[in-house]
């Protein structure tokens, strides 16, 4: 498989005024796609690796080959992680939940502002770069976990549903190092309908593969080229 960097579900300029242009275009084309050229490089000498999803290569990735794990796991990483990333932020101000995760945060976290005051939290308390996430467990109930670098929940059989990147590429250029600011700003453009279709997915039983496949569409734009 050659892995492609994916498609912007939305313009570059139009996630403004919360995330801008040029860090977006920074981020999208020169850093997420510098993973996904190494994950390329990586991989490109081991056919039996073809049929794997960057996700399906991340959640088995104690039964590849050690000689390129530690590669796999900070290129693949890089890729599924800013893969998700993208597709969880819409120019729509979506405040509200969808369908069975509208119920399934209040159950695990006590209401929707626990669960974002957690979050919050999480992510500012991770100590240089990583990521916040949402995730589902093994049991199907929901967690909150933080990584370093491009790690991934999926390492540890956990199926991410939402992801904040606190690299400082991921917000710089606007922002410098007030991290809360970018935090509070990125909580304008959660796409919860595709977080919420995630959701239902990774509970289903639905292989990596197929949970990951499908990209809801952002109503009222066309994909950016």
């Amino acid at each position: 498989m050659t892995y492609i960097l994916p498609a912007l579900p939305y313009p570059t300029s139009s996630l403004e005024p919360f995330y801008d242009k040029a860090t977006l275009e920074l981020h999208y084309n020169k850093h997420h796609a510098q993973y996904v050229a190494k994950l390329n490089e990586t991989v490109q000498f081991f056919p039996l690796l073809a049929d794997y999803t960057v996700e399906e290569l991340l959640g088995n990735l104690y039964s590849l080959p050690s000689v390129f794990r530690s590669e796999i796991s900070h290129y693949g990483g890089g890729h599924a992680n800013h893969s998700l990333f993208w597709r969880s932020m819409t120019p729509f101000n979506e405040t509200a939940t969808f369908g069975d995760l509208a119920q399934a945060i209040p159950n695990t976290f006590g209401s929707f502002n626990n669960f974002k005051t957690a979050f919050t939290d999480l992510s500012l308390g991770i100590f240089g770069s990583g990521w916040a996430w949402l995730t589902v467990g093994t049991d199907n109930h929901l967690n909150l976990r933080s990584t370093p670098n491009q790690e991934s929940p999926l390492l540890v059989g956990e199926k991410p549903i939402l992801c904040l990147d606190l690299w400082e590429h991921a917000y710089y250029l606007k922002f410098q190092n007030r991290r809360l600011e970018w935090i509070e700003s990125w909580w304008n453009l959660v796409n919860w309908r595709e977080v919420s279709a995630l959701y239902v997915r990774a509970i289903s039983g639905a292989t990596l593969g197929q949970i990951y496949s499908e990209v809801t569409p952002t109503l009222g734009f066309e994909i950016a080229s």
